[in-house]
């Protein structure tokens, strides 16, 4: 058990490392030293494989950039009905994916941001409610826009993966992001790790709009069980690991309900 000395000291720890570091001192990188560059996309290790639909224009979206701005918000209350595979595929694009590559596969140009184009982030999902898709988890392969079959998923076992959080288990869908932190360290070595972590800003808020185009609704969780996680979608724990969670589901009559509903949330959950 921490003291309260100790608490402090992390605490002052963890704010220096919020802070911009000097990049006159950036020590040398595998970049500088010529030493090969990690991959762009983890390869695929399934052989089941499921190609994603992505017409778009088909799709019913708020387009209003305005509206999407001022409807964003965090909601936890779904309905427990499915979304289809092309709302899922729209989901998985908006938040990962991939629209072109710079060079000879230097870095990939996709729908989200990232410091050097380094993008070190992969997508996982737990399709609990999605039409032609048997529930399971699925690694997103965003260079082919495609899905490979992971691995199994229970009721029990995804609410530890959410640290107990019971109202994830009637969302559609939930979203996995995991971190390959090489990536960014081949570029940026010991000051990666916070460029890391304001990518995965720009990930989240991708996927919050996407939702909210799609009249869906989507909550970001930062309390998970990282070795669950981390067992659950076959990663190492070192080289690739869980960072952040994102359940997405169908609401119905989202304004009306929702503030009934999320009071009956809250004494559910005991908040």
């Amino acid at each position: 058990m921490p003291t309260s000395q100790d608490i402090k000291e992390i605490i002052k720890e963890n704010r220096n490392f919020m802070k911009s570091p000097d990049w006159d001192d950036l020590i040398q990188s595998d970049q500088d030293k010529k030493l090969p560059q990690p991959a762009l996309f983890n390869q695929p290790k399934g052989t089941e494989r499921i190609e994603l639909p992505k017409d778009f224009e088909s799709l019913k979206l708020e387009d209003n950039f305005y509206s999407l701005l001022d409807g964003r918000k965090s909601r936890r209350i779904y309905n427990e009905k499915s979304i289809s595979l092309l709302e899922l595929s729209f989901l998985l694009w908006a938040s990962l994916g991939v629209k072109g590559r710079r060079g000879k596969s230097y870095a990939t140009l996709r729908t989200v941001p990232s410091g050097g184009a380094r993008h070190g982030y992969e997508s996982y999902v737990d399709a609990m409610k999605v039409d032609g898709l048997k529930s399971g988890v699925y690694h997103y392969l965003a260079e082919d826009h495609a899905l490979e079959w992971v691995n199994d998923q229970t009721s029990e076992n995804r609410t530890a993966s959410v640290s107990g959080q019971k109202w994830v288990g009637k969302a559609a869908a939930l979203f996995y992001f995991t971190a390959v932190p090489y990536r960014f360290e081949w570029r940026y070595t010991i000051y990666a790790h916070k460029i890391a972590l304001v990518d995965l800003g720009h990930i989240g808020e991708n996927l919050y709009l996407a939702a909210e185009a799609l009249k869906l609704g989507t909550c970001g969780i930062g309390a998970y069980g990282q070795e669950i996680c981390d067992e659950l979608l076959k990663v190492d724990g070192e080289n690739e690991f869980t960072v952040y969670v994102q359940p997405v589901g169908r609401m119905t009559d989202r304004n009306k309900s929702e503030e009934k509903e999320f009071y009956s949330f809250v004494e559910e959950e005991n908040l």
